[in-house]
């Protein structure tokens, strides 16, 4: 297939017919690159075969071929007047990428079904039909923001009872058409939000980012288990996000706030 609406949206985009993982081929490209040729902002790296993808946490991404998308978006965010975006600044850009999949997914499916769980799961009536992973190259101030979607997995094939795919949340294209029609949706939002934030100094209230990862956020309000990497799960009501993208819980124990800036959240249903 050509791609023809993704190419549109990418400043460099290449597809590969299978690669281990994007996030790592396109960290290596920008590595790599010379001088005269550096991978620019905004280039992108796209499969429909993952063989060894990677989540958060080092766990794996299951990617049965030509059933999933995998891609990987290489960003240099540089602020006004060349100054380089601050560390605590891109804890923002999967929250950002995570706004634009959900958005993407929306685009195929009936309104009102899509949500983004932090940080990372974009799912479809709870099911998780997408993750995201940001890796920071520190050596360029670049980061490498990776996604995998399941377009047409079927049912005895998905990697966990919590996942599902396009086809099987009724998505109103299939094949070739799907994957470019979400793949252009996905990144023509990704870039209008991330192009906005950059602009305006990385100023998550001005550029409206904040209210955009709070307003698709289905985190907010739940009663979750945050399971805390090296420490005691954290249990209680999430309330919203802060000005760093990070999770605020009211605990259940004694109804004092704690933000959470990584761990896997549980969204507990009760009977």
């Amino acid at each position: 297939m050509d791609w023809t609406q993704s190419r549109a949206e990418a400043a460099r985009f290449v597809v590969l017919d299978e690669s281990p993982s994007t996030n790592t081929e396109l960290a290596a490209r920008a590595a790599a690159a010379q001088a005269d040729d550096p991978e620019p902002d905004f280039s992108v790296l796209v499969t429909r075969s993952q063989t060894a993808g990677r989540g958060r946490l080092g766990r794996t991404w299951v990617a049965p071929p030509g059933q999933t998308l995998a891609i990987s978006v290489l960003l240099r965010p540089v602020l006004p007047g060349g100054e380089p975006l601050e560390l605590p600044h891109f804890g923002w850009l999967p929250l950002i990428a995570g706004v634009s999949m959900a958005t993407a997914v929306e685009s195929v499916l009936d309104p009102g079904r899509v949500g983004l769980k932090w940080p990372n799961d974009v799912q479809v009536d709870g099911l998780k039909v997408s993750g995201l992973l940001a890796e920071l190259l520190p050596s360029t101030g670049a980061v490498v923001i990776g996604a995998g979607l399941n377009l047409s997995i079927q049912a005895a094939d998905l990697p966990t009872p919590s996942s599902t795919s396009l086809e099987l949340s009724g998505a109103s294209l299939a094949g070739d058409e799907l994957a470019d029609a979400v793949l252009a949706t996905y990144l023509g939002t990704l870039r209008s939000i991330y192009t906005e934030f950059v602009r305006l100094g990385a100023d998550v209230e001005g550029s409206g980012v904040h209210e955009l990862v709070s307003d698709r956020c289905s985190t907010i309000g739940q009663q979750v288990r945050v399971e805390l990497p090296g420490a005691d799960d954290l249990l209680g009501t999430a309330t919203g996000i802060d000005r760093a993208g990070r999770l605020i819980v009211r605990r259940s124990a004694d109804g004092h706030e704690s933000v959470v800036a990584a761990g896997d959240v549980v969204h507990l249903r009760l009977a």
